[in-house]
C-alpha cells in the first residue's frame, strides 16, 4: 500500500521533486463544461512530461450508470487502464493539475485515494500557478513507459448514495459546492430541475480558493466551514471505521471533491455523494428546496 502524501503540493514543491531521482507522475486534467475539450488545451501547452488523463473517458463511467448521475464512478479497470497508459507506477506519487481551482483535478486526486493509492496530490494552483513561476510550459507530447499501477478493493474515500445524503442533509452537515445561484434555485444550465436538496448548505467551491487559484490557509479554511456552520476538528473526530458527518455535492460529482480536499486541509473528513444533483434531480419523488437558506 503507498503512503498518504499531502493533498496539496506547491509550485516550487513539485519543481525540486522532478529533479528527484523518483519524480512524480504529472496528469492534466483540465476540461471545462461545454468545451472546448481538454485535449486541446493539453496540446496547446502542458508541464513537461504530463500526460492528458479524459475526464468522462478515464474517471467517469457512462452517465446513468452506478450510482447515477452525470459523472458516476468509472470501473475499476477502466480507472487503471487509464493511469498505466500514463505511466503511473504503484506507489508513485500522482500529481494532477487543471487550469488553476482544482476543481478538476481534484476529482483524479479523490478518485485515486478511493481506489487506495493514497501517493496522490492536487498541484496548487495548476497551470496558471506554474506559468506564472516562469516555469517551463511545452507542447511535446510524451511517450512514458507503462506503469504498474494497480487499483485496490475501492472505498478508501467514503462515499454517499441518494439515501446517505438524505440522512446527512438532516442529521449531519451536507454541503453544496455549486455557484449560489444554482443552489438558490434561480438558475439550472444542465440539469432539468434547479434547486438543492433539503437541508444542504451553500459552500462554493471556488470560495476555497483565491483569486489566483490557490487554496486558502488551513486556518482560512477553518474559519470558512466554521461559518457555515460546520464544528471544530476537534470536536468531529470519528472512531476509525465511522462514517463522516459531513458530505459534499455538486452538480455530478466533480466539483464536490475540490470541496472534500478543502474540507481535509481543514482538518475534516467528509464523504463524496457521487451522483450529486444530477442524479438526486433525475427522480421526481425526491423533494426540492429552492432560495438561501437550507430548507
Amino acid at each position: 500500500m503507498s503512503s498518504r502524501s499531502a493533498p496539496l503540493i506547491s509550485v516550487a514543491g513539485l519543481a525540486s521533486q522532478l529533479g528527484s531521482a523518483e519524480p512524480p507522475a504529472l496528469l492534466d486534467v483540465r476540461w471545462r463544461l461545454g468545451g472546448p475539450p481538454g485535449i486541446d488545451s493539453y496540446l496547446a501547452g502542458h508541464l513537461p512530461g504530463a500526460r492528458f488523463v479524459d475526464l468522462n473517458d478515464d474517471l467517469a463511467g457512462p452517465p446513468g450508470s452506478g450510482a447515477g448521475g452525470r459523472h458516476p464512478l468509472p470501473e475499476p479497470a477502466v480507472c487503471e487502464a487509464a493511469m498505466r497508459a500514463a505511466g503511473l507506477r504503484q506507489g508513485q506519487l500522482a500529481v494532477a493539475y487543471d487550469d488553476g481551482d482544482a476543481t478538476i483535478a481534484a476529482r483524479l486526486w479523490w478518485l485515486l485515494r478511493y481506489f487506495g493509492h493514497d501517493s496522490a496530490a492536487v498541484l496548487d494552483g495548476g497551470l496558471a500557478a506554474w506559468a506564472a513561476a516562469g516555469l517551463p510550459v511545452t507542447t511535446e507530447v510524451p511517450d512514458p513507459e507503462h506503469g504498474s499501477f494497480t487499483v485496490g478493493p475501492g472505498g478508501g474515500m467514503p462515499v454517499l448514495d441518494d439515501a446517505g445524503a438524505s440522512r446527512i442533509a438532516r442529521s449531519g452537515f451536507l454541503l453544496d459546492a455549486r455557484a449560489a445561484d444554482r443552489y438558490r434555485g434561480e438558475v439550472e444550465p444542465i440539469d432539468k430541475v434547479a434547486g438543492h436538496i433539503p437541508g444542504a448548505i451553500s459552500a462554493p467551491a471556488r470560495a476555497n480558493v483565491t483569486r489566483d487559484g490557490l487554496f486558502l490557509s488551513r486556518a482560512e479554511l477553518e474559519a470558512r466551514f466554521g461559518g457555515l456552520g460546520l464544528p471544530r476538528p476537534s470536536e468531529l473526530a470519528p472512531e476509525p471505521g465511522e462514517s463522516p458527518l459531513i458530505g459534499a455535492y455538486c452538480g455530478s460529482g466533480v466539483n464536490a471533491a475540490q470541496e472534500v480536499l478543502a474540507l481535509e486541509l481543514a482538518g475534516l473528513r467528509a464523504a463524496l455523494y457521487v451522483g450529486s444533483w444530477s442524479a438526486w434531480s433525475a427522480d421526481p419523488s425526491r423533494p426540492v428546496a429552492t432560495g438561501p437558506e437550507p430548507g
